[in-house]
């Protein structure tokens, strides 16, 4: 069996940044062991499998290690190759998904796309003592969604962490996140740890912004924020707020085209 395969790197104006996805457009969905095993044997953050139906796109995404419910980046590298390289010219795209529901993503001017996401609202809670120490450094609050959001007073602090990931992926959530007041003319910056899923650290994360925009969003007093992950690839975001939404914008660039041998 031959499938096709694109690796795009999804939050990037150019290639070597951002965060690479491997997107698989399949005729009929294989078996999830198939699913897996092609996502592990890739070892990105995430690849995106997509079938095409009559009323929009059904996307999953998959770690090396388990399949997750919500994934940005990878929503984003699917638009890109459902526009750029299969030749989709509608003014949207509706992807079908098994528990984050239909996420729509948009072209716009500038080669720029708009992914409208659920928004995951943190709760404040006290600081865990082994996320602190997972961690290495005492956050200023800790708050959680899906994830753990630990938030420092030091863009600094967050781009020096060097947190132990084996006590990370020991944590009871999916993740943990780490924020601190921006520099550089973004509002926030922002790390993403998630060792226990196959992930140590995701270069740029979609989903997270679900929870990073509602929390800098009311904390800073305005809907429209630009967010920068500062990871070793590193990656820039435009987020807005808008209800119980997020929407993300960013850019996308091909990588690698070719082919999957399956026997």
């Amino acid at each position: 069996m031959k499938l096709p395969i694109y690796q795009v790197d999804a939050f990037a104006d150019r290639v070597f940044a951002g965060n690479p996805a491997a997107v698989c457009p399949l005729d009929e969905w294989l078996s999830d062991e198939t699913l897996q095993a092609i996502a592990a044997e890739n070892n990105l953050s995430e690849t995106a499998y997509f079938v095409r139906r009559e009323d929009g796109v059904e996307l999953r995404w998959f770690t090396p290690k388990v399949e997750v419910e919500l994934c940005g980046h990878a929503t984003l590298a699917s638009a890109f190759v459902l526009y750029r390289r299969l030749g989709h010219d509608g003014p949207e795209v509706r992807f079908h998904t098994r528990r984050a529901g239909t996420l729509v993503v948009r072209p716009a001017p500038g080669d720029v796309f708009v992914l409208d996401l659920p928004a995951r609202p943190p709760a404040p809670l006290d600081p865990p003592r082994a996320l602190v120490a997972a961690l290495g450094a005492e956050p200023s609050a800790v708050l959680a969604a899906r994830d753990y959001l630990a938030v420092y007073d030091d863009p600094r602090t967050v781009r020096q962490l060097r947190p132990d990931l084996a006590a990370v992926a020991a944590l009871d959530r999916f993740a943990v996140i780490v924020t601190a007041p921006g520099d550089d003319g973004a509002d926030f910056v922002s790390r993403f740890f998630a060792p226990a899923k196959g992930v140590p650290e995701d270069p740029v994360t979609g989903s997270a912004h679900c929870t990073l925009t509602p929390y800098w969003s009311a904390r800073l007093g305005k809907p429209k924020l630009r967010a920068r992950q500062v990871s070793a690839r590193g990656g820039e975001l435009e987020c807005e707020l808008d209800g119980d939404r997020v929407r993300l914008a960013g850019r996308a660039v091909l990588y690698l085209e070719g082919e999957i041998s399956i026997p």
